[in-house]
């Protein structure tokens, strides 16, 4: 199909890639997919229900961390659909509108999840460094304020993104590398030329994740030093905790992020099953493990669900 620029879009479809080489064995490998999602659903609606209904965790840690849960949860969901219909029931086409709705959410989304992981920084930056200011530098107006400028830094960053495809192209086989339509795979279909495109892309790329990562990395290494100088075993420890935790997080999110972004501009050469591989990772990896790791280093939010499971336990034994 041929679609020149500044025409209406009627019947431009992309064809979604599953598994290259396993394409007879999908639906035992949507198996583990189908898995990999219900943890992520399952785990982060569990994060919010107990962060939403515990008084005790209405603190800005907690307010930050359901955002961060809410996040991962919409993008588990913005994938789900095609991921698990190409596995399991060989849908691989995918139309213009859908396919940009889907591009909005990932990447509105991933964005999000950088700005709510560099504020959760900032949140222990302070907790830990300078606790005597915590309350009245955090307050409840100010998480409010940092929910409302992370969601229109997305915006900003996202919409001209997509904006800038209606000026394309695509005369050939529009076939994706992966289940989903991610924006540096869907220009790469296009016929004319991309380099706006791809420069907006990068700028956008920069001006998120290449600016959180860094000053994540900084906060880090402020707090890891205000946290060896803690004299008492107990409050190092405790310190300690919580800052591990948000490590953990920041690396599901940033090491599959980076090494699809390295893949997708220079490794041509690569073969597919690495592309399917870390696109995979980048977007299961964080909804997956950060429930985990914060039920798991995050004692108020352990000892919440383990009531809320205690609960359910002592009501079915009546």
């Amino acid at each position: 199909m041929l679609l020149l620029p500044n025409t209406t879009i009627i019947s431009l479809t992309f064809l979604l890639t599953g598994i290259p080489g396993l394409e007879a064995a999908h639906l035992w490998v949507s198996i583990p997919f189908c898995f990999l999602y219900a943890i992520a659903i399952s785990g982060n609606s569990m994060i919010l229900f107990v962060i939403l209904t515990n008084q005790s965790l209405h603190e800005p840690m907690f307010y930050l961390l359901s955002m961060l849960s809410a996040t991962d949860m919409w993008l588990s969901l913005s994938t789900m659909p095609t991921t698990l219909g190409v596995l399991c029931f060989n849908m691989q086409e995918i139309g213009w509108s859908a396919c940009i709705s889907q591009m909005f959410f990932i990447h509105f989304l991933t964005v999000m999840e950088s700005s709510v992981l560099l504020a959760m920084a900032f949140d222990r930056y302070i907790a830990i460094c300078n606790p005597l200011r915590y309350t009245t530098v955090l307050t409840p107006s100010k998480i409010i304020q940092i929910g409302l400028m992370i969601v229109a830094r997305g915006m900003l960053i996202v919409i001209p993104l997509l904006a800038l495809l209606k000026r394309l192209s695509f005369c050939r086989d529009n076939i994706l590398s992966h289940s989903y339509c991610y924006h540096p795979d869907v220009i790469k279909c296009s016929c004319s030329n991309i380099r706006v495109n791809s420069l907006y892309g990068l700028i956008g790329v920069l001006s998120s994740f290449g600016l959180d990562a860094p000053l994540i990395g900084i906060s880090y290494v402020l707090i890891l030093h205000s946290v060896l100088n803690i004299a008492s075993p107990e409050e190092w420890y405790k310190a300690f905790s919580t800052y591990i935790s948000h490590i953990g997080a920041v690396a599901v999110f940033y090491i599959p992020l980076i090494g699809l972004s390295v893949i997708h501009r220079w490794g041509k050469k690569v073969p597919p099953f690495v592309h399917i591989l870390m696109s995979n990772a980048f977007l299961l990896l964080p909804p997956v493990l950060n429930p985990i790791i914060y039920s798991v280093k995050t004692k108020q939010i352990r000892r919440a669900i383990l009531k809320v499971f205690l609960k359910k336990g002592n009501q079915s034994n009546h």
